[in-house]
C-alpha cells in the first residue's frame, strides 16, 4: 500500500494509502496541488467538524469509517476548481460553503476518494471491502462520531492537508487494530485506465480485412506474372 515493499500492512500503510489515493484524485479532479503533512496524530475519538463534515464506513475483509472535515475555504476552493475544470461558468457556481451543490460536489469528490482506496485495496492486500454512499453534513459545531462499524479494537489517525491555497482540511480514519501478512509473493493487478483505453479506441486503425485484402492482391498479381499475363 506504500512505495515501499513490506511483508506487513499495518494500519499506518493503510493510511498512508488512503491519504494518497486523497491527492491523487482530488489533484486529477481539481488540477489543484493537494499535499499532506508527514506527521500523523493518534486520537481516540472521531469528529465531524465545521464547516462541513463527510463520512463513509466500509465493511468486508476489514470494517473502517473515514471521515474528512473541511473548512469553509477549503471545500469552496475545491468545489470551484472542481467545476471549472469540469467546464462551467463562474456565474453558475454557488457563492456558500452552505449550498446544497457544494455538499454533493464534495460528496462526490470523497466518493471518488474512497473508490480509488477500495480499488487498491483489491489489487494490493487481495481483500474485498464494500462502502456505503458518503454523507454530507454542514456544520456549525463538533459532533462525535459514534463508529457502527463492527470494530473491535479501534485505532484512529488524523492527518493534515493543505490546498494549493493553503487551505486546511482533516481526514480521520478509525479502522480495526489490524494486519496483512504476505504468505508469497504475488504481482497486483494492473490499474485500468479508462482514459487511456478511450484514447486508444478513438484511433484510426486499419481493419484486419483490408490488410487480408491487400495481401491476396499481391499474390494474385505474382501469380498472374508468372504466367506470362
Amino acid at each position: 500500500m506504500s512505495d515501499t515493499p513490506s511483508l506487513v500492512q499495518g494500519t499506518d500503510e493503510l493510511l498512508v494509502s488512503l491519504c494518497n489515493s486523497v491527492t491523487r484524485v482530488l489533484n486529477v479532479a481539481t488540477t489543484c496541488h493537494i499535499q499532506y503533512s508527514g506527521m500523523v496524530q493518534r486520537i481516540k475519538k472521531t469528529y465531524l467538524k465545521p464547516d462541513i463534515g463527510c463520512f463513509v464506513l466500509f465493511d468486508g475483509g476489514f470494517s473502517g469509517l473515514v471521515i474528512i472535515n473541511f473548512s469553509a475555504a477549503a471545500a469552496m476552493e475545491l468545489y470551484r476548481s472542481y467545476l471549472l475544470n469540469m467546464g462551467m461558468s463562474e456565474s453558475d457556481l454557488a457563492s456558500s460553503h452552505t449550498s446544497d451543490e457544494v455538499s454533493n460536489v464534495m460528496g462526490e469528490l470523497m466518493n471518488q476518494v474512497v473508490g480509488d482506496f477500495t480499488g487498491k485495496v483489491r489489487r494490493e492486500l487481495q481483500t474485498h471491502i464494500t462502502q456505503n454512499q458518503p454523507k454530507m453534513l454542514v456544520l456549525n459545531k463538533q459532533v462525535q462520531l459514534s463508529v457502527d462499524a463492527n470494530l473491535d479494537n479501534p485505532e484512529a489517525r488524523r492527518v493534515t492537508f493543505y490546498t494549493a491555497s493553503n487551505n486546511i482540511f482533516y481526514l480521520e480514519l478509525a479502522v480495526d487494530n489490524t494486519e496483512f501478512i504476505k504468505l508469497h509473493d504475488f504481482d497486483a493487478a494492473e490499474v485500468v485506465d479508462p482514459d487511456a483505453i478511450i484514447a486508444q479506441a478513438a484511433q484510426p486503425s486499419r481493419p484486419a480485412s483490408s490488410a487480408t485484402a491487400d495481401t491476396a492482391d499481391v499474390e494474385t498479381e505474382a501469380l498472374l506474372k508468372s504466367l506470362g499475363m
